[in-house]
């Protein structure tokens, strides 16, 4: 049988902290299963994440050794189109050398003859046997090699530090020559040395496109391919790719190490195969560690958007045999033109020189900051981002509601990734966060899901069942506090109140049934208010009586004291509802409150048909019969000595002690007066006079008490409880109680007919 997730939630007894562990457990099951390699997507959307961390970061100036040569649209404006004379590249090259470069690197490959070179207009003349010079006069000119333009340029960079580039196939297109290989000047060596080079990890390459052997004269060669992610973006760059066996080290590469004029280059593995082959972890020139991917690869650590590097436009090297500021400087010779189309995608632009790629490899690799990707690291990262920071959520989700948790979900993702900026990327390292903050987004959308439709359905329902009886503030706490109410039934200290129109049998007959259910609701509403601001629950309207009571649904330790204040705030706003009814022309109301304050039964009660959530048991029936006593007293509030015990900063006055119907306890009644600062000094006179009278009458010294009683009814003729104390004392003049008798006075009926007809 299929069960609805409520069901299985109210089964298994799940909370949302509960449900917040789940998710992460899976999170990090689920994070184990990737190993060391990250599924696309994320990788992607990691790479992202760093592109808009490089906008952050902004452009960082680069180092001042590198210069960029650019074949640039003047340049082509004012020489001729490409390419260009290989006479005039190599007078470039040689004005470079001349200002004193300590490198210099093409990033172009000559990879045809120069048709324009006059060596190979004679040769093709003379192939056609139309030439008009005299038999062997051509050989002898080409013999110089002054008309080759390709041995011109060949020769110039033989004489200068200079490195060539090439770029590698990664296919067999049928046209290249098997026996075709670059040949770098790098010693290269590999630690630890037993591993031999056919087992590294390195990108393979088919076969290079290389320049022809007449220029091929450099003092090493370097190929530059780049290799953009899924997106056209270049972030990463190999160092070295692997053919026939042997590893080749790249243009920016080789330029840097004859700038720094070291020989030899170490490859530095990791021992252990993964997948027969040997991942790499950097390489070595000279002292200088290079951090590389497995593959051999570089991340870039771009300086900002193009041209953030010195460039020197060619045409001016071309004109200045005597260039100054190259000395010392590592000089790469590219082209920014856009009809060129070496134009590449980086994290700072969507156009960017292929030139200046080269050229931020290898500042990068002078100033030892290339980018750093750890992959165990970022493991260790994400598992405590995962856990801490989801158990961190979960609690806020679960205790603190939904915008707590929004606004913590906010701060922990902005903090994860500001500290991610600033002690990671602003130190060259790349830690991946798509999975961590991915997981903490789910966490808080499955976690508020849960809440809504599990635990929010709980809080509804507590919502509707008591919305009509507690203030809403006090509904919002229930459901916040859920787990403190006992809805199910149990016994608490509390105090209930009753209150109740007096002579509502008068006013119903001389009012038509509409216009009482007006007055009624006018009654009943500022009444339902009061109790509602003082945090009471209304337990039942019960005609024109009201039954309310103070420590639950959530416990209350204040309990007598908001009830006593709420009773004494309905009798303050009768005379503005007096004033109401005769304008309106209704008879003017009074109303008898009763308290009482003792162990009750509260909780949902009632038949299988209709349940009610109410209070029962000895406390509440007296209750009520104090609230009907009020009008035998004539006071309009009157409390047990138990309330009265639990509000003690207030000034009463003792009433009587009575035994009501159905009960043989004596109950001590009073009746609040107020706080004493409030009370007319006269009153707190009459008041211990009093209470003299009262405590002769409970030592039987009944004329003596009379006699005060008397004084007291002279001075206040209109006081009930004086009129109804001279008629009893009056009546124990001339019929004594009986000896046992305890100071109590019983009354017969719940509306308290006294017992012998006194008052």
């Amino acid at each position: 049988m299929r069960q609805s997730p409520a069901l299985l939630a109210r089964r298994f007894k799940l909370t949302p902290f509960k449900i917040g562990c789940l998710v992460i457990l899976a999170a990090v099951s689920f994070f184990y299963s990737f190993g060391t390699q990250k599924p696309r997507l994320l990788s992607a959307l990691d790479q992202r994440v760093v592109d808009t961390m490089f906008h952050w970061r902004g452009v960082a100036a680069p180092g001042d050794r590198v210069v960029i040569v650019d074949i640039d649209e003047r340049s082509l404006r004012e020489v001729g189109q490409w390419p260009w004379p290989r006479h005039l590249v190599a007078r470039l090259l040689s004005h470079a050398g001349k200002g004193g470069a300590a490198a210099i690197g093409v990033d172009i490959v000559f990879a045809e003859p120069d048709r324009t070179s006059p060596a190979a207009l004679l040769a093709e003349l003379e192939r056609r046997r139309l030439t008009l010079f005299e038999p062997g006069l051509i050989g002898e000119l080409l013999q110089g090699g002054e008309l080759d333009y390709d041995r011109i340029l060949g020769e110039t960079l033989a004489e200068l530090p200079s490195v060539l580039g090439y770029v590698f196939q990664l296919r067999d297109d049928g046209l290249k020559e098997e026996a075709a290989a670059p040949f770098p000047a790098a010693l290269i060596r590999l630690e630890p040395p037993e591993i031999g080079f056919a087992g590294l990890a390195l990108i393979p390459a088919y076969r290079p496109i290389l320049n022809i052997p007449e220029i091929s004269q450099a003092l090493s060669e370097g190929f530059f391919n780049v290799f953009p992610d899924i997106d056209g973006t270049v972030r990463r760059v190999p160092l070295l790719m692997m053919m026939d066996g042997v590893p080749y080290p790249s243009l920016a590469l080789e330029l840097t190490r004859i700038a720094l004029g070291e020989e030899a280059l170490v490859i530095h593995a990791d021992p252990v195969a993964h997948g027969g082959r040997h991942a790499l972890l950097g390489l070595s020139l000279g002292s200088r560690f290079i951090p590389t991917d497995e593959q051999g690869q570089l991340s870039v650590n771009f300086r900002g958007p193009a041209y953030s590097f010195t460039y020197l436009s060619a045409v001016d090297l071309l004109n200045d045999p005597a260039p100054e500021g190259l000395a010392g400087k590592i000089v790469l010779i590219g082209t920014s033109a856009a009809g060129l189309m070496d134009l590449r995608a980086t994290p700072f632009s969507h156009v960017f020189p292929g030139v200046e790629i080269q050229a931020t490899i290898v500042d990068n690799l002078i100033a030892g900051d290339p980018l750093v990707h750890d992959i165990y690291t970022e493991i260790g990262l994400t598992y405590a981002t995962v856990v801490v920071g989801g158990l961190l959520l979960t609690a806020l989700l679960a205790h603190g509601g939904p915008l707590a948790g929004g606004m913590g979900a906010l701060l922990l993702i902005g903090g994860t990734v500001a500290a991610n900026y600033h002690f990671f990327f602003k130190q060259q390292a790349v830690v991946g966060l798509v999975y961590p903050l991915a997981t903490l987004v789910v966490l808080f959308m499955v976690v508020t899901l849960f809440n809504y439709f599990f635990e929010g359905r709980r809080k509804r329902r507590i919502s509707k069942a008591f919305g009509q009886y507690v203030p809403p503030e006090l509904v919002a706490e229930m459901a916040a506090r859920s787990e403190e109410l006992g809805l199910g039934g149990e016994t608490r200290e509390m105090t209930v109140l009753f209150s109740d129109v007096r002579g509502f049998t008068t006013i119903s007959e001389g009012l038509e049934a509409p216009e009482l259910t007006r007055l009624m609701n006018a009654m009943l509403t500022p009444m339902t208010r009061i109790i509602h601001q003082h945090r009471g629950t209304i337990d039942k309207y019960m005609g024109d009586a009201i039954m309310a009571f103070w420590g639950a649904p959530l416990p209350d330790p204040e309990h007598a004291r908001h009830a006593l204040a709420a009773a004494l705030a309905m009798v303050r706003e009768l005379p503005r509802l007096r004033e109401e009814f005769e304008a309106r022309g209704w008879p003017p109301v009074r109303i008898g409150i009763g308290l009482n304050s003792g162990m009750m039964n509260v909780g949902n009660m009632g038949s299988e048909f209709r349940v009610a959530y109410t209070v029962l048991g000895d406390a509440v029936n007296i209750g009520s019969r104090l609230e009907a006593l009020t009008v035998q007293y004539g006071v309009e509030i009157m409390v047990s000595e138990s309330t009265r015990d639990l509000v003690p900063e207030y000034l009463y006055r003792e009433l009587d002690k009575v035994r009501v119907k159905g009960k043989e306890k004596a109950v001590v009644v009073f009746e609040p007066l107020g706080l004493p600062t409030e009370l007319d000094p006269a009153l707190l006179v009459e008041l211990e006079r009093y209470h003299r009278a009262l405590a002769l009458y409970r030592r039987r010294e009944f004329a003596a008490a009379l006699e005060i009683i008397e004084a007291l009814h002279r001075q206040n003729s209109g006081c009930r409880l004086y009129c109804l104390y001279r008629a009893r004392l009056r009546h124990f003049l001339r019929h004594p109680p009986p000896p046992d008798w305890d100071g109590a006075f019983n009354h017969s009926s719940k509306g308290g007919t006294e017992e012998g007809g006194v008052g």
